[in-house]
């Protein structure tokens, strides 16, 4: 083969590569949109490590908050657009914090509403020897919220509120004494969902 035709050649191979379609290699933005795995909460649509479509975020909390922080993130499965209305029962709901034992004292629960529904934060006490997610919810699909400690339902800012929003941040700072407790979700249904998780104070 001469010189000549190995350069045409190379040059033919280097054309039919460089049309090949990039969706292989995720989205152009550097995101890779729509793929499995980390970087779950860079935009909208993207598929985290548990399957959840995760929204981008739009506001943050504030950069500083009093005593331990603990971070709670809230999803919800087979959505890919914001919804309303109660939720189904059977859907699959997630409420995950980080970390799950504390020192008690003041602490700062700062919560990600990542999920495609409104939720929220309610702080409730754990009985001894009791276990988180064994609630029952009434015939309104919520779980009784004597004895709760304070709740994160505002958008975008702290407190109580009328929900997160989908995409948004809310917060709570509490005084807790040692004990354990259930962080849950308890809009319509959300619970029975899947909504709850034991935070330990020590």
């Amino acid at each position: 083969m001469t010189g000549l035709s190995r350069r045409r050649r190379l040059v033919a191979v280097a054309a039919v590569v460089a049309a090949l379609p990039l969706a292989a290699c995720g989205g152009t933005d550097g995101t890779g949109g729509g793929m499995m795995g980390g970087g779950s909460r860079a935009g909208t649509g993207m598929m985290g490590d548990s399957g959840m479509a995760y929204r981008r975020l739009t506001c943050a909390p504030p950069s500083a908050v009093p005593g331990e922080v603990v971070r709670v993130q809230l999803s919800d499965m087979g959505m890919n657009a914001v919804a309303s209305g109660d939720a189904p029962r059977g859907a699959r709901m997630v409420l995950r914090a980080t970390p799950t034992t504390i020192t008690a004292g003041t602490v700062s629960l700062l919560v990600e509403n990542l999920g495609w529904r409104t939720h929220e934060l309610v702080v409730l006490p754990l009985a001894a020897g009791a276990v988180e997610g064994r609630r029952v919810p009434g015939a309104d699909g919520k779980v009784d919220e004597a004895g709760s400690l304070g709740e994160a339902s505002r958008s975008c800012a702290a407190g109580e509120g009328d929900g997160i929003e989908s995409g948004a941040v809310g917060w709570v700072t509490l005084d807790l004494a040692p004990g354990h407790y259930e962080l849950v979700c308890n809009l319509t249904n959300h619970y029975a969902d899947g909504m709850h998780a034991e935070l330990v104070v020590r």
